[in-house]
C-alpha cells in the first residue's frame, strides 16, 4: 500500500503537469483518398474519431496537425477541413499545422484548417489546383483487334471512357468540373490566409505551382518556418505536452471486411489471404499515389 509521502509526491505530480499547457498532436499523413485493402489513404472517416478525441482532451490549450501529403481527393480534403474548423470553432482552441515533406494541393487544403502554418524550410507547399488524367486505349485495342462493347442509358453515362477516342464535349464538361472546384480552393485559400497571402502575382499563385518552406513563407503561404516541438515552446512555455492522438487500429475482422469478397492482400497475396499474385487494383492504388508523391519531385 502506499505511504501518505508516496501518494502526495503523486497528488503533487499530477498538478504540478496539470499546470503545464497541453497540446493534442494529429498525423495527417498520406495520399487523400488513396488506398487499397489494408493499405487506406488518408481520408474523413480514417481521421474523424482521432481529430474529435484531440479537440475534446480535457485541457487542451491548443490543436496540433502534422501535415505529410501530396493531395489527391479534393472531397475528403474538404471534409477533413471542414471538421477541424467546426471543431475550433466549437471548442474555441488556436490550430496549428506544420508542414512535413509536403503540403500540397489537398494536403494544403487541410493545413489551411489551421489558425497558424508552419513548415521546414525543405517542405514543398502550395500546388493550389485541380488536376484529373486518365489513358486512351482506343487506338490499342484497335490494333489488336479488340472490340469495345458498351451499353449505356444517357447519352452522358460513358464520357472520359478511355477506349473511346476522346471527345471535346465531355472534356469541356470536365473542365467546367474543375474549374468549379478551383474556384473554391481559391476561395478558401483567401479566406484563411487572408492579408497574409502576397496576391501581387495572384496567377502564379494559383497557378498550381510549389514552392519550399521559406518561399511560400514569402508569398504568405505559411506563418514561418518551425518544427513542432519548438514552435510550440515559443508560443506556449518550454514545459508544453505534446500528446499524439492516434485513430484506433481496426480488428482483424474489420480488416477483412474492408477488403471485400474478391480483394488480395495490399500487393501480393499469401498464406490464407492470398494466392501471391499481383492484385493490379492494389498495384494501381501504390502507383497513383506513388505519382502524387512524384510530382513534387518527392
Amino acid at each position: 500500500m502506499p505511504s501518505l509521502k508516496d501518494r502526495l509526491r503523486f497528488l503533487f505530480s499530477r498538478r504540478y503537469r496539470a499546470e503545464h499547457p497541453l497540446v493534442p498532436v494529429v498525423r495527417l499523413s498520406g495520399a487523400i483518398g488513396v488506398g487499397m485493402g489494408l493499405r487506406q489513404g488518408l481520408s474523413f472517416q480514417g481521421v474523424a474519431g482521432a481529430l474529435e478525441r484531440a479537440f475534446s482532451m480535457p485541457g487542451a490549450k491548443a490543436v496540433a496537425l502534422l501535415v505529410n501529403s501530396p493531395g489527391g481527393s479534393p472531397t475528403q480534403s474538404h471534409l477533413i477541413h471542414r471538421r477541424i474548423r467546426l471543431l475550433a470553432k466549437e471548442k474555441e482552441l488556436p490550430v496549428y499545422a506544420f508542414c512535413e515533406d509536403a503540403a500540397a494541393s489537398g494536403g494544403y487544403m487541410i493545413a489551411c484548417a489551421a489558425d497558424e502554418i508552419w513548415a521546414d524550410p525543405n517542405s514543398i507547399v502550395g500546388s493550389i489546383g485541380v488536376v484529373s488524367g486518365g489513358f486512351g486505349f482506343h487506338e490499342l485495342i484497335e490494333r489488336w483487334g479488340v472490340e469495345r462493347r458498351l451499353y449505356t442509358t444517357g447519352e452522358n453515362k460513358a464520357i472520359l471512357d478511355p477506349f473511346r477516342p476522346e471527345d471535346p464535349k465531355d472534356v469541356a464538361r470536365l473542365r467546367t468540373i474543375q474549374e468549379r472546384i478551383f474556384t473554391g480552393f481559391k476561395d478558401m485559400v483567401r479566406a484563411r490566409r487572408g492579408e497574409k497571402l502576397d496576391l501581387t502575382n495572384e496567377a502564379e499563385l494559383f497557378s498550381g505551382a510549389f514552392w519550399a518552406g521559406e518561399d511560400a513563407k514569402a508569398l504568405g503561404l505559411v506563418d514561418g518556418i518551425g518544427e513542432i516541438r519548438e514552435t510550440l515552446r515559443e508560443k506556449l512555455g518550454e514545459k508544453v505536452r505534446l500528446r499524439l492522438v492516434q485513430p484506433p487500429r481496426p480488428g482483424l475482422i474489420q480488416q477483412l471486411l474492408r477488403r471485400g469478397p474478391q480483394q488480395e492482400a495490399p500487393l501480393f497475396g499469401s498464406g490464407a489471404f492470398g494466392s501471391g499474385l499481383i492484385d493490379p487494383r492494389a498495384a494501381l492504388a501504390t502507383l497513383e499515389e506513388r505519382a502524387l508523391w512524384a510530382r513534387l519531385g518527392l
